[in-house]
């Protein structure tokens, strides 16, 4: 069995520039299609770690990780929401 290293919670998330480049045009309003979902794909699954596993044996690298996790769990959750269903229950 290989043994899998992860990285340290508390060390910033990997960019690339054309991440960079796609997170400035999303917060200007400028962004392409391509853009919007570069920046979100960089947001939720480097800067939360999202599809990570959140356990480190140090409680506060722990805590650390599992609230960066925590935020891409939620934007993923309003990713997944059925709009079309709950504007029909608001109108029931």
């Amino acid at each position: 069995m290989t043994k899998t290293t992860v990285p340290p919670a508390y060390l910033p998330a990997t960019w690339e520039l054309s991440d960079v480049v796609a997170v400035q045009a999303l917060a200007a309003g400028t962004a392409s299609a391509d853009q919007q979902v570069r920046a979100l794909n960089w947001v939720v699954y480097r800067a939360c770690a999202t599809d990570e596993v959140e356990y480190r044996p140090d409680e506060r690298e722990h805590v650390l990780a599992s609230g960066r996790r925590f935020v891409g769990l939620q934007i993923r959750k309003l990713m997944a929401i059925n709009i079309g269903a709950i504007n029909k229950r608001s109108e029931n």
